[in-house]
C-alpha cells in the first residue's frame, strides 16, 4: 500500500488547515489509518486514528477537540481537519496505514506516507 500525504502549509495560530492522504496499492478498507507528526529535534508521535469502518477514532490529548479525523472509503482517502491551530502544532506530519489501531499506539504502522510540513506562526 503506498500513502501520499498533502495540504500542508504555513497558518497563523488560531487558523485552519485541511490534509489529505491518498491510499493506492491495496484494499483500502482492509486498514485503519492515522496520523502522526514530527517536530524538528523531537520524536514522531501519534496524532489520530480511525479504524476501517469509521466506528473507532481517538486522539492525542494535545489535539482533541481542535482536530477531526474522517475517511472515505469510497474514494481511498483520509482527511486530518485541524482547526484552532496552535504554534506547537508545527511539525511534519505523517499519514499511516496498519492492519490493526492498535499498533499506532506503540507508533507502529504498516505502511507510511512522505509527510507534510504544518507551519503555525505566533
Amino acid at each position: 500500500v503506498q500513502l501520499q500525504a498533502s495540504g500542508g502549509g504555513l497558518v497563523q495560530a488560531g487558523g485552519s488547515l485541511r490534509l489529505l492522504c491518498e491510499v493506492s496499492g491495496d484494499t483500502f478498507s482492509t486498514y485503519a489509518v492515522g496520523w502522526f507528526r514530527q517536530a524538528p529535534g523531537k520524536e514522531r508521535i501519534y496524532v489520530a486514528g480511525i479504524n476501517q469502518d469509521s466506528s473507532r477514532i481517538d486522539y492525542s490529548d494535545s489535539v482533541k477537540g481542535r482536530f477531526t479525523i474522517s475517511r472515505d472509503n469510497t474514494k481511498n482517502t483520509m482527511v486530518l481537519q485541524m482547526n484552532s491551530l496552535k504554534p506547537e502544532d508545527t511539525a511534519t506530519y505523517y499519514c499511516a496505514a496498519a492492519y490493526a489501531r492498535v499498533a499506532f499506539k506503540g507508533g507502529k504502522a504498516d505502511a507510511w506516507g512522505q509527510g507534510t510540513q504544518v507551519t503555525v506562526s505566533s
